[in-house]
């Protein structure tokens, strides 16, 4: 829409871990068997099966939403081309020094048989014993305790040196004890050795000042095979390597023994019973530590001596801190920028093997030769690597300088870390290593949208290795969102229940349908029944119906800048009653379109009328504010921009003022080209954000050729375009004439006058009068009143008994005429019992720390301020008695009063009437009133008939509101405008019970009752 050519690529990559796992655990589920009941080559195909059935879902769910990727590019890590990108890049990297193969210690998930990359591997703080069930394992294991035990000291003099350990199972591994060499306790045994009580193995008791003397008994048991510090103080000292757990967990310490392939945890209890046996065991204390789980898992992360390909990340490191730090790469949010610095000065080598069937082979090969002809400068085990098993061969030939035919290649068992292949993904998805026209127009790219817990996981890879591979960045900005997590803030989860399809909040479901739908999924008995449950609590009546474009709405609205987004439907449901509001205005646009209407080019319009001019002049500003947010990368800014256009100034103000406008036969032709341009621009604004529906009713709206033949070729709204339409001064007019609507508002929903139209005045500067004078239709339809008067604050009049009044700004009043609508004594019951009411929510919420409630204990207490200013107002008593006014048929002609204040705000309701000829009915004689009132010859004579009837008394005329008027004898400089011809000045059919009588005689009324009634 901007005219750029946009390319989005969808992809996948195949998920090493998590599809092995899925695909064994449904093997094992519905045919009862293992990985290693197949073939490598079978299980493939499984695995192939699997993805074919359910691989596409998350490319599904982008289609409903209806995301415009270029679906002919889409790209999987597996495919083909992908895999020799893959290959490409892993001989790559070993030709330039970066890949080599080394004997370490490994991050090793047990129960995955797997070795991990250190960003896959979870620390869990514990601040004391904590029970946690581990995979394997029969029972809860306890962690977060510290056992000391003791090694007696070689010599028979019977001395001990007592270690504290959280691992007391690994002490069959132990190849030392070492000491801080200026320890004093331990400076007798320096050189001496200690007798494995198990083993029998002597122990050296060697000295290094890495050993903390403050720490456990300040003796640390080294066993370098299962400990990254313990192997460095090993290498350090010339010690040997020695590993007792085997792949699954269990021990295999060397020549087998009691404890051989027992449980780790399970072995754990025994050793300790054993010491205790031997008089060895010296105590447990609580300890707090820091336990390595497996992300993927669960289990508690083990460290084995591995042989391994590694990826030497150092170089490329700083590279990528470089292009932060120099600004050509930017991540948006900024505050990330110091955990990548942090991460790339302390990266170390990735470890790319994975023990896996499902992924990329290693392409590289173990070359075997026959005895005879094996070079002894050459020994056997020299591994080598290729794009092909031939290519390997020809370089294993050249480096043993013996005919190919005669060596014995074998590939690698492992395949490479599924993120190694993501990290090539912004090339490889255009061709790469090829040079291809895609490769050439859009690498690199510009913009990664991403999770912010993949910072290290993907992002960091991709910009190292699409570097160090292309020797250019593969994008030049980031956009890390936060993490979606669940409405009560738990990370969503399968086995918790609380994942959400967006197809199901776009097209609803049922609690039996996504029941029905995790009973299909593939997980443990135990976890079905939690997340059973987690459904039935998160959705006991299913996910409403939502559509797309709520959805999208939805997702966009949030600050993907701060913290975790919690995802809540009900946000989507409130975004589907939004978009059904954008429908029925455009909608109302439609029908107010004239037959013979002919569409102008939006941008070219020059309105004239100051509401046109106030919207316009907002529209432009909305178009403004959603091009920098988005330029920002702020997208929930843009979504805040657009929405607040559409609902607050088009639906709730614009639209409003029209309706009296349009109603004029022959009238507002300017304020249908304005409707159409709000609604043709609104359209393509709200476009990225909801396609479907502004695609729908842009194809309705009638348009100035050349017109293109759909949305998303239409030009997006430009700021600088419609620049000529900012118009800051009647924004600000129209502002406070929104003020005083409020004001006036607030008083009507306070005395809860319905659909009734209240005479309104507003005192305000001379200066704001004749804006207000302009806006005075539209603050009627707005505020629901009926004849507007402006009042100097110079000139103030009496208005009479029956105005109440509220402030609306700085020196403006507004004040509304209650005359016949409230009935003082109902009123103040009604506030008291309202106010009652309130004051009982405002203690319950009262010992409340939620910010929420804080929220909520503010509103109330508005809202009781408003009830007390109203029940002020009808606190004085009935009027005092006029000796002058009584029963029978009074006179009341008498003098016009001289001027008065008006009442403040919060003024009586109640106060004494005034003279006759000060009296103001201002047309709306309201529910209240149905007698009909002839005003002429200085009397005022009465009968029992509704307003608008026929009284049916001699010489009567038909009723008028107009009758019901009458002047003071000076205006004082106040201006009448008249009511829209579409609000009626008499409600249709108000209540019997509320007619009045003004007069004596008949059934005793005065015209106190019926003032104090008006």
């Amino acid at each position: 829409m901007q005219g750029w050519t946009v390319l989005w690529v969808p992809g996948t990559d195949h998920a090493g871990i998590a599809t092995q796992a899925v695909v064994e655990r449904w093997l094992w589920q519905r045919r009862g068997l293992r990985r290693q009941d197949l073939t490598r080559s079978e299980f493939l195909d499984e695995v192939w099966a699997w993805k074919r059935r359910h691989g596409d879902e998350i490319l599904q769910q982008l289609r409903a939403l209806g995301a415009s990727l270029d679906w002919s590019r889409c790209a999987f890590t597996m495919d083909p081309g992908f895999s020799r990108a893959v290959a490409e890049a892993f001989v790559r990297l070993h030709e330039a020094g970066l890949i080599r193969r080394d004997r370490r210690l490994v991050t090793w998930s047990c129960a995955l048989r797997s070795a991990l990359a250190d960003v896959e591997v979870e620390p869990r703080a514990l601040t004391g014993p904590t029970a946690l069930r581990v995979p394997g394992c029969p029972q809860p294991v306890t962690f977060g305790v510290l056992v000391t035990f003791a090694y007696p000291v070689e010599g028979g003099d019977g001395l001990e040196l007592p270690v504290a350990t959280t691992r007391p199972e690994t002490m069959l591994g132990d190849v030392a004890v070492a000491v801080h060499p200026a320890d004093p306790r331990y400076l007798h045994l320096h050189g001496r050795h200690l007798r494995h009580p198990f083993t029998g193995q002597l122990l050296p008791v060697v000295t290094d000042p890495m050993v903390e003397p403050s720490r456990g008994t300040g003796a640390v048991k080294v066993t370098p095979g299962h400990s990254p510090p313990d192997l460095a103080l090993a290498r350090a000292h010339g010690l040997p390597l020695l590993s007792v757990l085997g792949d699954d967990g269990t021990m295999c310490p060397p020549g087998g023994g009691w404890l051989q392939g027992v449980h780790r945890f399970v072995a754990r209890e025994k050793v300790v019973a054993a010491l205790a046996e031997r008089g060895l065991y010296r105590g447990t204390q609580d300890h707090a530590m820091t336990l390595p789980m497996c992300s993927r898992s669960g289990d508690v992360i083990e460290y084995l001596l591995k042989s391994q390909w590694f990826l030497q990340c150092r170089e490329m490191a700083q590279r990528a801190r470089e292009a932060v730090t120099s600004g050509r790469l930017k991540l948006v949010p900024k505050f990330h920028e110091k955990n990548w610095k942090t991460w790339m000065d302390n990266v170390g080598d990735w470890c790319l093997s994975r023990q896996l069937w499902w992924g990329h082979r290693v392409p590289a090969y173990r070359v075997g030769v026959p005895p005879a002809g094996s070079p002894p400068e050459h020994p056997e085990g020299l591994w080598v690597v290729g794009r092909s098993e031939a290519e390997a061969r020809a370089a294993a030939a050249r480096t043993l300088r013996c005919p190919p035919d005669d060596l014995q290649l074998q590939q690698d068992p492992d395949v490479l870390d599924t993120w190694f292949s993501s990290a090539l993904f912004p090339f490889a998805a255009l061709g790469w290593p090829e040079e291809t026209p895609d490769l050439r127009r859009f690498y690199p790219t510009s913009v990664l949208e991403t999770g912010s817990d993949l910072l290290f996981f993907w992002v960091a890879r991709m910009v190292m290795l699409g570097h160090q591979l292309t020797g250019r960045l593969p994008f030049s900005q980031v956009l890390l969102h936060s993490l979606v997590r669940d409405t009560h803030g738990r990370k969503m989860s399968k086995s918790l229940g609380n994942v959400i399809d967006p197809r199901d909040v776009i097209a609803g479901a049922s609690l039996q349908e996504l029941q029905e739908r995790l009973h299909r999924r593939i997980l443990d008995p135990h976890e079905v029944v939690v997340a059973t449950e987690g459904q039935r609590r998160q959705f006991p009546h299913g996910i409403p119906e939502c559509g797309t474009d709520a959805l999208r709405m939805a997702l966009c609205s949030h600050n993907v800048h701060g913290d975790d987004i919690r995802l809540d439907v009900g946000t989507a449901l409130s975004y589907r009653h939004f978009c059904n509001k954008i429908w029925n205005a455009v909608k109302f646009v439609l029908a107010a379109l004239e037959p013979r209407f002919v569409p102008q080019v939006p941008e070219e319009m020059v309105p004239q009328h100051p509401m046109d001019r106030w919207v316009l002049s907002r529209l432009a500003q909305a178009v403004g504010e959603c091009g920098r947010r988005m330029e920002a990368l702020e997208v929930h800014g843009a979504v805040a921009a657009v929405h607040h256009f559409w609902l607050r100034s088009f639906c709730d103000v614009y639209l409003e003022t029209t309706k009296p406008m349009l109603r004029e036969p022959g009238a507002g032709t300017e304020t249908r080209r304005t409707l159409l341009t709000c609604a043709e621009l609104g359209l393509r604004l709200l476009a990225p954000f909801a396609p479907f529906l502004s695609e729908e009713l842009w194809q309705r709206l009638p348009r100035a050729p050349p017109a293109p033949p759909t949305l998303c070729l239409a030009p997006f709204p430009d700021a600088a375009r419609l620049a000529h339409w900012r118009c800051p001064k009647v924004e600000a007019e129209v502002a406070a004439m929104q003020e005083v609507v409020r004001a006036a508002r607030a008083l009507r929903d306070v005395f809860r006058l319905g659909a009734a139209r209240p005479p309104v005045a507003v005192r305000c500067p001379v200066e704001a009068q004749d804006s207000l004078a302009a806006l005075g239709p539209a603050l009627q339809a707005l505020a629901q009143a009926g004849p507007l008067q402006l009042l100097p604050l110079g000139a103030e009049p009496e208005l009479g008994p029956g105005w109440v009044g509220a402030p609306a700004g700085p020196d403006t009043h507004v004040y509304l005429c209650l005359r016949g609508l409230v009935e003082p004594a109902a009123a103040r019951a009604q506030l008291s019992t309202r106010s009652r009411s309130l004051q009982r929510r405002l203690e319950t919420l009262g010992g409340t720390q939620a910010p929420a409630s804080h929220q909520q204990v503010a509103i109330l207490r508005s809202e009781l301020a408003r009830l007390a200013q109203a029940l002020e107002t009808l606190d004085p008593p009935g009027p005092p008695e006029d000796p002058d006014i009584r029963g029978g048929d009074p006179d009341i002609r008498g003098t016009p009063a001289p001027n008065k204040p008006l009442p403040p705000p919060g003024g009586s309701l109640t106060t004494p009437p005034p003279p006759p000829a000060s009296l103001f009915l201002f047309g709306d004689v309201s529910r209240a009133a149905r007698s009909q009132l002839r005003v002429g010859g200085g009397r005022t004579q009465t009968s029992e008939v509704g307003v608008g009837e026929d009284s049916g008394h001699p010489g009567s005329a038909p009723f008028s509101p107009a009758d019901l008027v009458q002047r003071p004898p000076d205006a004082g400089g106040i201006r009448e405008l008249p009511t829209p011809r579409n609000h009626p000045r008499v409600p249709p059919k108000p209540s019997p019970r509320h007619r009045l009588r003004a007069g004596g005689g008949g059934r005793g009324g005065d015209i106190r009752s019926a003032t104090a009634m008006l």
